[in-house]
This record gives structure tokens, sequence and C-alpha cells, in this order.
């Protein structure tokens, strides 16, 4: 649910309140500066007793923005910044999202972004709507809804819950699979969506799509983005150089050509570079 940040600003000649929404909790919003100054220019005119402020008014303009892209880490502080979720989807896709970031946030698991800690399921959810959204030009309704749903409530389900090994392994994430697209058809149901999109989402989140399906590679691509993001660094600690670059192998041979070119794009730690670059040479 969207939360209010109101803050006085001091001017030299007159002050301002300036009520800036925060998008980036329960929706998938982005949190750029041109989306938060033109819902912050917006919402001056709301705030309760703050004076409107009129765009003649080239000196409280450009104060405003100022001030406005001083505050975007504060507004954007749950987590990592997603681009914007097509409106097309209406207030029906929104309250989906929140469902879903709401039962993930209370994720006793935090991961550390940009020197926070935040939640690292309800992250991970929103690292990865923001890679299918770059991935895919238009991407649909099920995907986004599943690459927001895909782990949700994972910690419930912990590795050593399952045997130690390669079976254990792979029973644990069989699991989770089916418990990850059981909770989201529950929580899109309650959001009033029909049986054959819930459907899509199901098959998307357990990986049961065809090879060809172009959302289902996104999916697949923006997991393993998410990943070398994410969980590379801390992996390879645990792992020895032999298995590790063989996981590494593997999960190239899943990706795209445009999935491999942003990974190594990416803003990734040096030593995690070489690690990828070892393995595939």
């Amino acid at each position: 649910m969207p939360s209010i940040i109101a803050e006085t600003l001091p001017f030299p000649f007159v002050p301002v309140t300036c009520t800036v929404p925060r998008p980036c909790w329960g929706s998938a919003t982005r949190c750029s500066s041109e989306r938060i100054e033109a819902r912050f220019m917006g919402g001056l005119a709301e705030a309760p007793g703050s004076r409107s402020m009129s765009t003649n008014d080239s000196r409280n303009l450009m104060a405003c923005r100022a001030f406005m892209r001083a505050i975007v880490g504060s507004v954007c502080n749950a987590g990592p910044a997603v681009p914007d979720t097509p409106h097309r989807f209406g207030p029906r896709f929104e309250r989906a999202i929140d469902l879903i970031d709401e039962a993930n946030a209370p994720d006793p698991v935090t991961i550390e972004v940009d020197g926070r800690a935040v939640p690292k399921e309800l992250t991970h959810a929103r690292m990865l709507t923001a890679w299918v959204e770059r991935l895919l030009p238009e991407p649909g309704e099920a995907l986004l809804l599943a690459a927001r749903a895909h782990h949700i409530r994972r910690w419930e389900s912990p590795r050593d819950s399952f045997p130690a090994g390669r079976r254990g392994y792979l029973r644990w994430r069989r699991d989770l699979q089916l418990r990850h697209a059981a909770h989201a058809r529950a929580l899109l149901e309650e959001a009033g969506y029909d049986e054959d999109t819930i459907a899509r989402v199901e098959r998307l989140i357990r990986k049961e799509t065809p090879k060809r399906d172009p959302e289902g590679q996104a999916f697949e691509d923006g997991l393993t983005l998410v990943f070398l993001e994410t969980q590379l660094h801390d992996f390879a600690l645990q792992t020895d150089p032999e298995t590790m670059a063989g996981v590494i192998q593997k999960t190239w041979r899943k990706i795209s050509t445009e999935a491999r070119e942003l990974a190594l794009a990416s803003d990734l730690a040096p030593e995690d570079r070489a690690l990828i670059e070892r393995a595939l040479a």
C-alpha cells in the first residue's frame, strides 16, 4: 500500500510543503526521477496545508525539483527500483501486486542492497519484474504476475527440510515450484483473476512453458540475472571451483544471447566477473 512522505521545504522566500508518493512499496512502478517528479509536482496542490505552487515561479520549481531528486533514495527505500508496470492491466493487476508484496514483506531473510538490509524474496520479486520488463518490450500480464510471485514466501520451506544430496535438492525445488504456484493461485483468485490467466501464471512459475515460448525464456533469463546480481558471490564462496564452473556453464546454456550480454554488461564485482569468464573460457 502506498505510503506518503511529507516534507517541509524552506525556500529563501516561502515554505512549501511537498508531498511525495512512495511508489516502490506494494506496486510495480519505477522509482525514477522523472516519474517521482511528475507525481511530486502534481501532489503539491493536494497536500493538506500546503501552498499551491505556480509553474511560472521558476525559483520554486527549480528548488522543488532539486529537493525531489535529493530524496529519491529515501522514497525508494523499500528495495531496488523497478520499471514502470503497464497501467493497461488496471486495478485488478495492482491489487494482485499488492497482495503478493504483502505476502513477501515479512521475509525474515534479508539481503543487502545499496548498504541496506531488505527482505530477500520481496526484493528478488521486484528485481525479476524489472528484468522481464527490460527483456521484453511488452511483457504480458501473466508474466509480470509470475515474476512477482515466483518465490512467494519461500522461507517457509527451507532447504534443510528435505534430505541432503542431489535427489533431495531436486525434490525441494519441485516442491517449491508447486507451493509458489498454489500460493499465487490463491492470491490471484482473491484479486479476481480468471482461470486462464491463473493457469498461465502457474505454468510459468512451475517452468512448464514450451522451450520456444518467449515469455518462458524471459522468465528464465530474468531469474538468472537476479541470481548473478544477488547470489553468485556468496554461492561461489560455498562451492568448489570445479562445481561452480559447471553451474555457470549449465546456466549459460539456458539463457538467451541478450541475457548473456546483459549479464556481462552488469555491475558485477571484479571477482564475480572473473569467475564467469574463467568458466566460459
